[in-house]
């Protein structure tokens, strides 16, 4: 379905909950190292659940071994602050990447400079400076859906695996 990637993640909890989204609407979960915790923490898998064994899950040594392999291009789309580029105005396909910065850093800079039309932002009233981004890759993940629901079927999990 979609490729939900996390670059430099650092609080267990939010990565479970994301990678418990990510096994309800299939979508692989992409993690950039270096991580802030042991993928094998506790708190990732309680907030992942029993989930945590059905998702297809690749971890990258690094952005720019990830970038190698999959370039930001037109199936990319860059969360961030630092745009007026609204994330439901965007155009999502099946198998995109929707790519999001570490809880405390976000993307680099850099990144999001050599690529201003791939980067969306959620609208927020002006006492916040972000959202939690577990709470952030839901927004765009079903705004994506939304936008594929067509043929989406409901993943049947066995939980007794």
């Amino acid at each position: 379905m979609f490729n939900i990637v996390l670059v430099e993640p650092q609080i267990p909890p939010n990565t479970g909950t994301i990678g418990r989204l990510c096994v309800n609407l299939g979508a692989s979960l992409h993690l950039i190292k270096p991580l802030g915790f042991d993928i094998d923490d506790k708190a990732v898998k309680r907030a992942g659940l029993d989930y945590w064994n059905k998702l297809d899950l690749k971890v990258w040594e690094s952005f720019e071994e990830f970038l190698e392999v999959h370039p930001i291009d037109e199936n990319s789309h860059l969360a961030t602050t630092k745009t007026d580029n609204i994330y439901f105005e965007a155009t999502y396909k099946k198998d995109d990447f929707l790519i999001f910065g570490s809880e405390t850093k976000g993307i680099d800079e850099k990144v999001l400079k050599d690529n201003p039309s791939r980067c969306v932002t959620i609208p927020m009233g002006g006492a916040g400076r972000s959202l939690n981004i577990a709470i952030s890759v839901g927004i765009v993940t079903y705004e994506a859906l939304k936008q594929n629901y067509d043929g989406f079927k409901k993943i049947t999990i066995d939980m007794k695996d």
